[in-house]
C-alpha cells in the first residue's frame, strides 16, 4: 500500500501537473468535496468553488489562456497543523491570446487530508487579470 503524499509533496506534484498542462491530473488531486477560494477575486470572477466538478469546470480552459512555463520561486511553509501548508510562489509564462508575459505571485493556504486537497485559499493579484488575454473565466467579456 502506498502512503498518501504529504501536503508539501502533493502541492509540488500539482505544480508539475500544471506545467504539463495536465488539468485532469491536477483535478484528481482534489477531494470530491474540496473547496477552492479566491479571497481577492475581482468582480465577475468566482470567490468560492465547491466540489471537484466545479473546480474542474473552472480550470478546464486555463491552458488555452495561460501558458505556464515555470514556477521559479516556490517556498512551502509547514504550519503547526500537519495537514496545512502555506505556499509563497511565482508563476511565469505567457498569455496565449496576446503572447504577452504572464508573471504572477501567489500565496496559497492548502489543507490536505488522506492525500487529497480539501481546502485551497488562493491569494493572487486581481489586477493581473485586467491584462488582455488573462480572463479565462469570461468575467470581462
Amino acid at each position: 500500500m502506498t502512503l498518501p503524499m504529504a501536503p508539501a509533496e502533493l502541492y509540488r506534484h500539482g505544480l508539475r501537473l500544471l506545467l504539463d498542462k495536465d488539468i485532469p491530473g491536477w483535478v484528481d488531486l482534489w477531494h470530491e468535496d474540496g473547496v477552492l477560494e479566491f479571497p481577492f477575486a475581482p468582480h465577475g470572477w468566482p470567490g468560492r468553488l465547491e466540489g471537484r466538478q466545479a473546480i474542474a469546470d473552472y480550470m478546464r480552459h486555463y491552458p488555452d489562456h495561460v501558458d505556464l512555463h515555470d514556477f521559479p520561486e516556490v517556498t512551502v511553509h509547514q504550519t503547526t497543523t500537519p495537514e496545512t501548508v502555506v505556499v509563497e510562489m511565482r508563476g511565469v509564462g505567457r498569455l496565449v491570446e496576446t503572447g504577452g508575459p504572464f508573471d504572477m505571485k501567489y500565496i496559497a493556504v492548502v489543507t490536505v487530508e488522506d492525500g487529497l486537497i480539501t481546502s485551497y485559499r488562493d491569494y493572487w493579484n486581481p489586477l493581473a487579470v485586467q491584462e488582455p488575454g488573462a480572463d479565462f473565466v469570461g468575467a470581462n467579456r
